[in-house]
């Protein structure tokens, strides 16, 4: 599935390009690490990439319940949170991030959605990162 129809990013700040799987509570994607990936260093994803990573995959999974509700309106989305995190091993250009996200918890108001995920990165069926991050969506009209 094409991500655009869950999050608003596009290069160079996409960090996610396939939406894998998607239910009401998980989600998986995968991001393949270019060489024009501006969150590289040394032929290496930076840890702040990663967690990028991570917070545009769980958006992903806040976001397609929230585009069905608001089609009238537009959606932003803020990392509030990085509760804990916990970075192993960094993946190389070209390699492929496959990363995992469960919704914990959701809070909904009138003005915007609180949303606790846990999260973790992949490549090649290693571990590279954990974390569990609070977001907020925030709604405005269009």
């Amino acid at each position: 599935m094409n991500i655009h129809q869950y999050l608003p990013h596009r290069p160079p700040m996409q960090m996610v390009d396939t939406v894998i799987n998607i239910s009401n509570t998980q989600v998986v994607t995968e991001f393949l690490i270019k060489p024009s990936c501006i969150f590289t260093e040394n032929n290496l994803l930076a840890e702040i990439g990663l967690i990028e990573n991570m917070a545009q995959t769980c958006s992903a999974i806040v976001g397609q319940f929230l585009v069905s509700e608001n089609n009238n309106n537009k959606l932003i989305g803020y990392l509030s949170t990085i509760k804990e995190a916990q970075i192993f091993s960094l993946p190389s250009i070209q390699q492929t991030v496959r990363t995992e996200a469960q919704l914990l918890s959701r809070l909904d108001t009138d003005a915007f959605y609180l949303c606790a995920l846990q999260c973790q990165s992949f490549c090649n069926h290693t571990l590279l990162a954990t974390a569990q991050m609070n977001l907020v969506i925030s709604i405005y009209q269009k």
